[in-house]
């Protein structure tokens, strides 16, 4: 009897019911859309911070440098007898730069803390070379030195100085990595493009890592040689590293890296991973006690850093489009809540005979109740169908966002000759390096993925619309005394 009823007011009523469905099923598909549209902005940053952090990897911790640190020494010929013009030079070096060391004990300590899941080293380093002769200097009949032209001579006053002898220079990017554990580090957010990827077993292995923009730069295949401070390495494979970040050129075991650098027991950079999600913030309160002049960094530092489209986008669609998505709903549960009471004014006189015949007001109610539920059913299944359209429409007319980051990474700061591999003038002590602020801008496209939990809150926004609508309509209802029904006429 109550199906019956159900469907034969549901049919008699069909504009109305499906006035009520349309406007519940608008509401619930923008609420899908822009849903779906947040997770993809999520799903974007959350790409981009894996760029920079490291599949895993939730906390990083490395330490500014101290004062006059990194500096290649003069390339191991500075103060050198005999280091006078014409001098040959041949030097290559592995240093850190822009970050200061860390004891590789810290490591085992951090891994200790509670809620901390796994944690590894890492070295971050500079490889220069410079090859060359000093410039030599000679000088001819008493005028000042000056005026010289492009050939390396000149005058000045019945005189000219001459300059013989270039130096060139040149320098990569180098990560060490430590092999122990592969679920976070540098490379646990890479894909190997070909070859493959080091084994526990290369710890102390002459095999490099190279990544593929590096490779097609230099022309580097799988099984070619490379040297690393004066060390010749093979490489075993190629890896891709996600937009993001400006990886590093060459990954080498922690080991050689220690050992080629001078740094044995040392690292710069300690990537953590924290046991859940809710542990990262006391994770990275222990490690800053644990070590107070570190710079503790989480990856929702990072996610605050991200500027550029990306993170406008992510304030629209968790502001303005949540806030419009609601908007719209509570517009849809108020038009079904008025409707609904409305129809029930209008059914007056039948609800009066049906009391009159026996009903009972709980009876009545439920019936309302489950013509409204029914119709919001109907809306949620529409509304359903719109929001995955909706997505649709955003993944496929969504332009590419960009996400800026800030980074630290090295630059090259020296004499005016240095970076066209020329030399300046004696006495600079050649090129040095220094650690410079920069920024990396990357282009991120904006899907908009629909999950079952968008799903699951379509069909629970349907279930509650309908049920708000006919609480008030079934409210009404119950209100309605046969004899005074009975007097009314439709």
């Amino acid at each position: 009897m109550f199906f019956t009823y159900l469907r034969r007011e549901l049919r008699r009523r069909r504009r109305q019911a499906s006035f009520i469905a349309v406007g519940i099923a608008v509401g619930i598909g923008l609420v899908i859309t822009v849903t779906a549209a947040s997770s993809g902005v999520k799903d974007a940053q959350g790409k981009v911070l894996h760029a920079l952090y490291g599949v895993g990897t939730d906390v990083t911790v490395t330490k500014s440098p101290s004062a006059g640190s990194g500096r290649p020494a003069g390339f191991g010929f500075r103060g050198r007898s005999g280091a006078s013009g014409g001098t040959k030079i041949d030097a290559d070096s592995l240093v850190s730069l822009s970050l200061g060391t860390l004891s590789g004990s810290s490591v085992t300590s951090i891994s200790r803390l509670h809620g901390v899941s796994t944690a590894a080293g890492g070295l971050t380093l500079t490889d220069m070379k410079i090859s060359g002769k000093i410039p030599s200097f000679s000088s001819t009949g008493g005028g000042t030195p000056g005026g010289g032209g492009s050939g390396g001579g000149g005058s000045g006053g019945g005189g000219g100085t001459s300059f013989r002898g270039s130096i060139k220079s040149s320098s990569f990017t180098v990560s060490g990595v430590d092999l122990s554990t592969g679920s976070v580090g540098p490379l646990s957010s890479g894909k190997i493009k070909s070859g493959s990827t080091f084994s526990t077993a290369d710890a102390h292995s002459d095999m490099a890592v190279v990544d593929a923009n590096y490779a097609t730069q230099k022309k580097l295949t799988v099984g070619s040689t490379m040297t690393i401070a004066k060390k010749t390495f093979k490489v075993i494979g190629i890896v891709t590293v996600p937009q993001g970040s400006s990886p590093p050129d060459v990954y080498i075991p922690l080991a050689q890296a220690q050992s080629l650098a001078s740094m044995t027991g040392k690292v710069n950079t300690i990537y953590v991973a924290a046991a859940s999600a809710s542990d990262i913030s006391a994770v990275s309160k222990e490690i800053f006690g644990l070590l107070p002049k570190a710079t503790v960094t989480t990856s929702s530092d990072l996610a605050n850093e991200v500027t550029g489209s990306l993170s406008s986008a992510s304030s629209l669609a968790n502001n303005l489009g949540k806030w419009l998505a609601v908007a719209v709903l509570v517009a849809a549960f108020l038009l079904a809540s008025l409707l609904t009471m409305s129809a029930v004014s209008r059914r007056v006189r039948e609800f009066g005979t049906l009391k009159a015949l026996g009903w009972r007001s709980g009876r009545i109610v439920r019936q309302v109740m489950g013509e409204s539920v029914t119709v919001g059913i109907i809306g949620g299944i529409a509304g359903v169908g719109l929001g995955f359209a909706g997505a649709a429409v955003v993944s496929k007319v969504a332009p590419s966002l960009t996400a800026t980051v800030g980074q630290t990474q090295s630059a090259t700061a020296g004499g005016s000759g240095a970076a066209a591999g020329g030399f300046g003038p004696p006495g600079g002590g050649g090129p040095a390096r220094a650690a410079a602020s920069t920024t990396h801008t990357v282009a991120v496209h904006l899907t908009a993925p629909v999950t079952l939990g968008a799903v699951l809150l379509a069909v629970v926004l349907a279930l509650a619309g309908g049920l708000i609508a006919g609480s008030f309509g079934g409210w009404r209802a119950a209100r309605l005394r046969p004899a005074a029904a009975l007097s009314r006429v439709e």
